[in-house]
């Protein structure tokens, strides 16, 4: 039997099929074209790119296939709580019911952020916790998590710190695309800074307040060494390490209140090499920090996919 999922976050149009033995039949996905010089797009333009793109993601998987398909997932709302909402997931929800309806078999709702913590779960390397703290980091998102899996198919995650404003891929691609960089500007920030010179990551302060986290207040002073004709590999660089120095304050406070010391971390930033080292190496005398592999870091359905199939087969 093969499960099928399917996520439409504000970034990515993405499907995925596993069989019943969690294995990875296929996927495929999308970036959501973004106009050059912009730093993103409004609800209203990626659901209508959702729209157009998924109808094509999905008539390339093989034909032979569907008749395997024991059940549809979707990412129906951003998070698994009360009035979680983005129109960005209707577009998934409205396929996904289609596809269920017309294959009679189930349709099974999730969430974008337990899709992530799934795909992190299956995908890190000698992860098993059943309790543990959590980091999703993206565009959308930037939290610290409290995480329980109590029953196949569905995560509870609780949230004990996020940011007050910018997320943390919001805060690389506003100053990425200042330097000129393609949104999203991740990969290219992530190898601009490779060029930068010695202490350049500790040029940016880091705002954190118990668990709240900020980026506007840093993001301005990025901006004015933009303006101040900073060498761009430096501010690149700088922009990473306030990323890692505030991570690293919130997720000591979190381990010392918790005393959980497990660390899962996902989300498309989750992907940056310079975070992965420099934050492990921060944090290695207090937890151990486990890490989605870096292709199922970003937005994708593979995460969907499997809590379907736990679902089901539960």
């Amino acid at each position: 039997m093969l499960f099928l999922g399917i996520d439409t976050s504000a970034y990515t149009s993405s499907v995925a099929l596993v069989d019943d033995e969690n294995n990875l039949i296929w996927e495929a996905r999308r970036i959501l074209e973004v106009p050059e010089g912009e730093k993103g797009l409004a609800q209203s333009e990626a659901l209508f790119h959702h729209v157009r793109i998924l109808p094509e993601l999905i008539a390339t998987l093989p034909t032979n296939l569907w008749q395997n398909v024991g059940g549809i997932g979707v990412s129906a709302a951003p998070r698994p709580v009360e009035n979680s909402y983005m129109p960005v997931f209707l577009s998934g929800m409205g396929i996904a019911s289609t596809l269920a309806s017309a294959l009679q078999v189930p349709l099974i709702k999730t969430t974008h952020q337990e899709g992530h913590l799934a795909a992190g779960i299956a995908s890190a390397e000698n992860f098993n916790a059943a309790e543990f703290l959590a980091v999703h980091l993206s565009g959308g998102t930037t939290e610290v998590l409290r995480v329980q899996k109590r029953e196949r198919g569905k995560i509870d995650p609780v949230i004990l710190g996020a940011t007050t404003d910018l997320h943390a891929g919001q805060f690389i691609d506003r100053v990425g695309v200042r330097l000129g960089l393609t949104f999203p500007a991740g990969k290219e920030l992530e190898k601009l800074a490779l060029r930068a010179a010695p202490g350049s990551a500790s040029l940016l302060p880091s705002s954190v307040k118990g668990y709240e986290m900020s980026f506007s207040g840093v993001e301005s002073a990025a901006q004015r060494m933009i303006s101040d004709q900073k060498r761009p590999a430096d501010i690149a660089q700088a922009v990473l390490g306030c990323l890692v120095r505030t991570l690293d304050k919130v997720l000591k406070t979190a381990v010392r209140d918790t005393g959980l010391t497990n660390i899962l971390i996902v989300g498309g930033v989750a992907s940056n090499k310079y975070i992965r080292t420099e934050l492990t190496k921060k944090l290695q005398a207090q937890a151990k920090l486990y890490w989605a592999k870096p292709e199922w870091s970003s937005d994708n359905a593979i995460g969907v996919a499997m809590l379907t199939r736990e679902t089901i087969l539960k």
